[in-house]
């Protein structure tokens, strides 16, 4: 039943064939990509297609690099258009184009809060601290209202509820759909609605990331910091950075906007970690 749910999301009018590779990482998903991709239209590669606990080929995290290699790799060999992986528990989505370059999260969301305001105007898009400041001004211009809220898929549904908001998405590729679909974080069905905007558009994913403004910004940096101390230590920032007359914005721990860009600080959730990213509107910023 959810398979079907997941391939009625496609719509085959006027629909152009594309050739995907798909990569579950030897992860829960991978069942369920082998069942789904049989009702796309398309040629379909899957790697990694069978649930390995042990995650021989590698760790399923598409948010770092070194993890999506194979799938950069089979993209070229079969001169695919992209290529799509998940996580261990398929909540996640990645993305790389047939040039080899990777979607983050906030990338993904660019596209697809241009797909959902469309026919949603106005309506509310929520996303991450962590996530580039090009995304909320995607947002804006495409006539809708950007939330930046706390990093934590729980924290992002119920902000989602509080708000109305019909889309929502993390960094890490967490993508929450509210507008024709359930509201909660679901990388598979994140990847039918991308390979659906693309199969009904005259622009390939390369020619989106093209247009894509450029940034200038680091991934996410983790700093070692005991779990007593990683929030002392963002309350002992928050206190110098009230002496000074920085702009400051404290939904997550402290991000810092300037004229020439932003940094953040914020203590992990699940990690004995400080995250630390910045963003600038040149390298030298």
């Amino acid at each position: 039943e959810y398979i079907d749910i997941l391939a009625k999301a496609f719509k085959t009018d006027g629909a152009k064939e594309l050739t995907i590779v798909w990569d579950p990482g030897n992860g829960s998903a991978a069942d369920i990509t082998s069942a789904l991709v049989k009702k796309l239209p398309g040629k379909h590669i899957i790697i990694n297609d069978e649930i390995d606990g042990n995650f021989p080929n590698h760790h399923p995290d598409p948010s770092v690099a070194e993890n999506v290699k194979e799938l950069i790799e089979t993209v070229k060999q079969h001169d695919a258009d992209f290529g799509i992986a998940f996580d261990g528990d398929g909540d996640r989505i990645g993305a790389v184009d047939k040039s080899g370059r990777i979607l983050f999260g906030d990338e993904l969301m660019m596209l697809y809060s241009r797909d959902v305001l469309q026919r949603y105007q106005g309506a509310t898009v929520i996303a991450d601290v962590k996530a580039s400041q090009t995304l909320f001004d995607t947002i804006a211009e495409a006539g809708g209202k950007p939330v930046m809220w706390k990093t934590g898929h729980s924290l992002v549904k119920a902000k989602m509820k509080e708000t109305g908001a019909k889309l929502a998405g993390e960094m890490s590729g967490h993508i929450f759909f509210a507008d024709e679909y359930f509201g909660y974080d679901d990388g598979i069905y994140a990847a039918v609605r991308l390979v659906n905007m693309i199969a009904h558009s005259d622009k390939t994913l390369d020619g989106y990331m093209d247009e894509m403004p450029e940034s200038f910004n680091t991934p996410e940096i983790r700093i070692e910091a005991a779990d007593d101390r990683k929030f002392i230590i963002i309350d002992e920032i928050k206190a110098r950075l009230a002496k000074t007359n920085a702009n400051v914005k404290d939904v997550d721990g402290v991000r810092i906007t300037s004229d020439d860009g932003w940094w953040l600080a914020r203590a992990s959730n699940t990690q004995p970690a400080i995250v630390v990213r910045a963003e600038g509107k040149d390298e030298t910023a």
